[in-house]
């Protein structure tokens, strides 16, 4: 069993992170949270989302999954105001999700969750710790989409740094350390990622002002943000490309 009303900007929030990876998702439904858990088909980014119930204006629910079409939400937010607030419920005899928008209201198919799997978030020790404005990183990546295809993320005392090099010419966007809201960076760190999967990352967060990045040296990047005015919270894990010597 699952009813639930929202305010349309935090159910875009949720759909904007869940569809940067995946166009189907198994949002698991319990009696304090929905979490979502999903991996990209090509394996290389994972997102993991939690919203909490008091996130929603009205919220009751049992255990259960329901498999979501992201076309389809994003269909259903565009009916929707600033601010209105969207009803939700899970038609359990017909297996439909029916969505009240002001006075229109829609019955949809959910997906069949059989062939969705539950990734298991890999525990990693990663040394350096960076907490970032996000318009920091959309101005670094802004700078580097015309440069390369790939991103290099470093970390060190000084300060973090973004860095894209291309045949001719290379870019750098250096923050320094008393700019940023935190840093813990023992020794310099550096990771090479794709900058589409990046860049998407960085554009499904509408409100955070911060951004809490964990990096290593050609090791996965995980990145953290709040949604939902702080009753939410998003972490996504992005593989690296690993340099080669030659």
């Amino acid at each position: 069993m699952f009813e639930g009303k929202v305010k349309a900007d935090v159910l875009r929030e949720v759909v904007d992170v869940v569809s940067t990876l995946v166009d189907e998702a198994k949002f698991n439904v319990g009696k304090d949270s929905v979490t979502v858990k999903a991996v990209d088909p090509a394996h290389v980014a994972m997102v993991d989302l939690t919203l909490d119930r008091g996130a929603f204006e009205a919220y009751k629910a049992d255990e259960g999954e329901l498999g979501i079409d992201m076309d389809k939400m994003k269909e259903i937010l565009r009916l929707a105001k600033a601010g209105e607030t969207i009803a939700m419920r899970h038609d359990e005899d017909k297996n439909r999700l029916v969505v009240t928008v002001g006075n229109t209201t829609r019955r949809m198919a959910l997906v069949d969750t059989a062939g969705m799997s539950d990734p298991k978030v890999p525990s990693l020790n990663l040394p350096a710790k960076v907490v970032v404005r996000t318009d920091e990183l959309r101005q670094a990546i802004r700078a580097s989409e015309s440069i390369s295809d790939h991103i290099a993320l470093k970390a060190s005392p000084e300060g973090f740094e973004v860095v894209s090099e291309g045949d001719t010419d290379n870019v750098s966007h250096m923050v320094p350390k008393d700019l940023l809201e935190e840093i813990q960076a023992k020794e310099a760190v550096r990771s090479l990622f794709p900058l589409d999967y990046f860049s998407n990352m960085v554009k499904a967060i509408s409100s955070a002002p911060n951004v809490t990045l964990y990096l290593g040296s050609d090791y996965p990047v995980k990145m953290e943000f709040k949604i939902a005015g702080g009753k939410g919270e998003v972490k996504f894990l992005l593989a690296p490309r690993i340099e080669s010597d030659g």
